[in-house]
């Protein structure tokens, strides 16, 4: 017995040393501390501290829908460019067909992980029947609602569990190019269509050629910001 199972090896003669409970829980509140601080150096608050100084309320002279327009047209902005939007075609261009349209396929991973503030949701179904037909622009998006102001001026809160959303994203890029340098000649001229709103217009995304999607609010119960690194599965049914 000794031969064969003893002789040559080398043994332990007492226990290898194990993190305790406690120290684990020690180097965690380390950590957590360390990085509240780092922070802070930078100027980022958490969410107990922005409620605590009422960061995401408005004053009711601010909630007007025209003061929250702008904010819109930086969303459409940021979809064109996100999801590299093809520019509009000249007026004498042929109307567009199905092969020359975006592949929403593509745009789906995109549109997933991307920022909602600024675009205009509506509630297409919900089990809450007084939330059906709500629209308006997203001023705040947290874990578990949207919080839009409408085209009355309203705040209203939507809750994402149970209900599901419809926006849209303008069907062309609303981004400017640059004029090529022989812009100045005749046939170079582009003109784009449809045209691209003002700053200070009051047209949404749903005046101008767009796609629409839906969004199953059960699935997407996450912050923004957990959402960047975050892997979503396909489901073939989602039930409401």
């Amino acid at each position: 017995m000794y031969a064969s199972r003893i002789h040559g090896r080398m043994m332990l003669l007492e226990n290898p040393q194990r993190e305790s409970r406690a120290k684990k829980e020690m180097e965690l509140k380390h950590a957590r501390r360390k990085a509240e601080k780092e922070q802070k150096k930078l100027g980022i608050i958490g969410k107990r501290e922005a409620r605590e100084k009422g960061v995401w309320k408005f004053d009711e002279q601010q909630m007007k829908f025209e003061l929250f327009v702008p904010l819109h047209h930086m969303w459409m902005g940021y979809m064109s460019e996100l999801l590299g939007l093809a520019q509009p075609p000249m007026s004498s261009s042929p109307p567009p067909s199905a092969q020359t349209m975006p592949g929403s396929s593509g745009l789906h991973p995109k549109l997933v992980k991307a920022d909602f503030h600024g675009s205009v949701m509506t509630v297409r179904r919900s089990k809450n029947p007084s939330l059906i037909g709500l629209s308006g622009i997203v001023i705040h998006e947290t874990e578990n609602a949207f919080k839009i102001i409408t085209t009355e001026s309203k705040v209203k809160v939507l809750p994402k569990q149970n209900s599901i959303f419809a926006f849209a994203i303008p069907l062309y890029s609303i981004i400017p190019t640059n004029p090529a340098p022989n812009s100045n000649q005749k046939g170079h001229t582009p003109t784009p269509f449809p045209p691209i709103p003002p700053k200070n217009a009051q047209g949404t995304v749903l005046d101008l050629p767009h796609m629409e999607f839906e969004l199953h609010g059960n699935q997407f119960c996450f912050r923004s910001a957990d959402r960047v690194g975050r892997k979503f599965k396909h489901k073939e049914t989602i039930e409401l």
